[in-house]
C-alpha cells in the first residue's frame, strides 16, 4: 500500500514565496518503514541528510505526484529539472553520455507542455525499474515518458526527496515530520 504525504514547491524571491505546485508522496507504507528502522525513535530527521539518502535508495516503490498552481510552460520546468539533475550527477562525477542522452529525453518530453493550473505530473519510480513520468492537463491525453537511467531516475528523487538540497523544504520537512512520528510508534 502506498501512503500519501504532501509539500509545496515554494520559490522565494525578493521575500515574496511564490506556489508553483502542490506535491504528493505516496511509498510503500510497510516497506519503507522497514527500511528506515535505523532512524526508529529519532526526532531530528530534518538535518539527516543520511537519512533522506536511505529514503531516496529504499527498493521501495515511490510516486511523486505534482498539481500545478501556478502556470508556467513546460519547457522552463525542463530546464530546471535538466539543470538541477545534471549539476547532481556532475558533483557525483556520475555524467556521462547515457546521462545526457536520457536528461536530454526528459527535457523533450517536457518542451511542448504547458502546465496550466490543475495539470499533473507524476514520477513513477518502481522498486525495480529505472522511472517513468506522465503529464495530464484538462483537455489532453495524458502523455509519458520513459527514464531509463538509473542515475538519472534517482537523481530526479533527490531533486525531490533530498533533503537539504531538495527543491521543496516543506516537502522535505513533510516527510521528516511524518517519519520521525511513524517511527516513534511503537
Amino acid at each position: 500500500m502506498l501512503a500519501r504525504l504532501n509539500g509545496v514547491t515554494d520559490i522565494e524571491i525578493h521575500f515574496l514565496q511564490i506556489k508553483f505546485n502542490a506535491i504528493g508522496v505516496y511509498l510503500d507504507t510497510d516497506g519503507i518503514v522497514e527500511h528506515l528502522q535505523g532512524w526508529k525513535g529519532k526526532n531530528q530527521l530534518l538535518e539527516d541528510d543520511a537519512f533522506f539518502n536511505a529514503l531516496v535508495s529504499a527498493p521501495v516503490e515511490k510516486v511523486l505526484r505534482l498539481v500545478v498552481i501556478k502556470e508556467i510552460k513546460g519547457s522552463q520546468y525542463g530546464v530546471q529539472l535538466e539543470s538541477s539533475v545534471r549539476d547532481r550527477l556532475v558533483a557525483t562525477d556520475s555524467y556521462d553520455d547515457d546521462e545526457e542522452e536520457a536528461l536530454e529525453k526528459v527535457a523533450d518530453f517536457f518542451q511542448s507542455k504547458y502546465f496550466r493550473p490543475g495539470s499533473v505530473v507524476t514520477f513513477h519510480f518502481p522498486a525495480t525499474a529505472a522511472a517513468e513520468i506522465s503529464f495530464a492537463t484538462e483537455g489532453k491525453e495524458e502523455t509519458k515518458v520513459a527514464v531509463e537511467n538509473a542515475g538519472v531516475a534517482e537523481m530526479m528523487q533527490r531533486w525531490y526527496l533530498g533533503g537539504e538540497s531538495a527543491v521543496s523544504q516543506s516537502t522535505v520537512k513533510s516527510l521528516a515530520e511524518h517519519f520521525a512520528a511513524v517511527l516513534s510508534s511503537p
